[in-house]
C-alpha cells in the first residue's frame, strides 16, 4: 500500500500525513489490539521510515523526533513505534518527552469536547534544538496545536508535525 502524502495546515504548524483515515482504517484500529505492535511496525517501515531517509538526505542539521503521548498501551505505545522508526545518524527520538497529564479519550470526540478538555501536555526534553512532532492520526488538529504550542513554550522549534493518517477526507 503506496502512501500518498497530503500537507494540510492547522494554525501555523504544517501537517503531513502518509493516508487519508478511511483508506487505512482498519490497520488504525489494531492500535487497540495486541496485533497493533506488528501493524505499527510494518507501516512505519514504508511511511515513517523512508520519509526522514529523505528529509536528512537533503538537511543535515541535527533533527529530533517528538511523539505524542507515549504512554505504553496494551504492551506498547503505538506513536513510540512511529517514532523509534525515525530514528538515524541525524535524527534523535525524545523518547516519552511529551506527555498528557490527564486520562481523557479523546477517539471519536467532538471538536467542542477536545477544546474544553485539553490534553495538558508537559514536556521534559532538549530546548534549542529543531524537531518533528509525530502522531498517528490528525483529526480537528486540537492536539498538535496544542502539543506545539507546548514545545515552543519550552524553547523547541517545531519544524512540521508528521502524522500516519488525515482524519478529513
Amino acid at each position: 500500500m503506496k502512501p500518498n502524502i497530503t500537507k494540510r495546515v492547522v494554525g501555523t504548524l504544517d501537517v503531513y500525513s502518509f493516508y487519508k483515515y478511511s483508506t487505512i482504517e482498519t490497520m488504525l484500529l489494531t492500535k487497540h489490539t495486541s496485533l497493533g505492535y506488528r501493524v505499527f511496525s510494518a507501516i512505519s517501515k514504508i511511511t515513517f521510515k523512508p520519509f526522514i531517509n529523505e528529509f536528512i538526505s537533503n538537511d543535515k542539521r541535527e533533527i529530533h523526533i517528538v511523539g505524542i503521548d507515549e504512554k505504553v498501551k496494551n504492551g506498547y505505545s503505538h506513536v513510540a513505534i512511529l517514532t523509534n522508526a525515525m530514528k538515524t545518524k541525524y535524527s534523535k527520538v525524545l523518547q516519552a518527552s511529551l506527555l498528557s497529564s490527564n486520562n481523557i479519550k479523546y477517539s471519536g470526540k467532538a471538536l467542542q469536547f477536545r477544546l474544553e478538555n485539553p490534553r495538558n501536555f508537559t514536556y521534559n526534553g532538549k530546548i534549542n534544538v529543531d524537531v518533528i512532532l509525530i502522531d498517528d492520526i490528525i483529526t480537528t488538529g486540537t492536539t498538535l496545536q496544542e502539543a506545539k504550542n507546548v514545545l515552543e513554550k519550552s524553547g523547541v522549534n517545531v519544524l512540521f508535525a508528521l502524522t500516519l493518517a488525515d482524519a478529513q477526507e
